[in-house]
């Protein structure tokens, strides 16, 4: 169990099938919005199924005690083969719940689950430069932005928005 606020527990787990409506409902107006994920702003359930589900390594889901989904992460190589020991997440946390802590416990959890699974480090591909809260908790995790691909996302109010990629070392960096 990780902490959220200190009056209000947070539980992340594995997703479970019962998990998946609770789910699509965060990442359908998430990926809708199309300015912090680069999947199709129209993407079907089913695509996002198989793209945060059936693809990963493991998705997760973050909940209150109630059991409300506050937010979901799912994780797998960033690379295959030689880059395989490289993991990758992707993060989304509900509206409601921003500034709960949500999205740090899920990266400080994917971190750990990371080094269970036995990857070295955890590398962000696309991190929208627009997207500045996401870019200041990364870092604040020790997270470093290691390259910025000028103008590669297409921000529907910004326009051609820069994307960062993120590294943090994993080995060696247990707490």
């Amino acid at each position: 169990m990780t902490t959220a606020t200190p009056n209000s527990p947070l539980v992340i787990r594995p997703l479970v099938a019962a998990d998946w409506p609770a789910v699509w409902a965060l990442l359908q107006p998430t990926f809708a919005r199309a300015d912090t994920y680069s999947y199709p702003p129209d993407i079907s359930e089913p695509a996002a199924h198989a793209a945060w589900v059936e693809a990963p390594a493991g998705t997760f889901v973050a909940c209150d005690a109630d059991g409300t989904v506050l937010g979901t992460y799912c994780i797998k190589p960033n690379q295959p083969g030689q880059g395989a020991h490289v993991g990758n997440c992707g993060y989304v946390t509900a509206d409601a719940a921003r500034g709960r802590g949500v999205a740090a416990a899920m990266c400080e959890h994917s971190q750990d689950e990371a080094r269970r699974m036995g990857f070295r480090a955890m590398q962000f591909n696309f991190v929208v430069s627009t997207n500045e809260g996401a870019v200041r908790l990364w870092q604040r995790l020790g997270f470093a932005i290691v390259g910025t691909l000028p103008g590669a996302f297409r921000h529907p109010v910004r326009g051609y928005v820069d994307a960062h990629v993120m590294f943090k070392t994993l080995v060696g960096t247990e707490t």
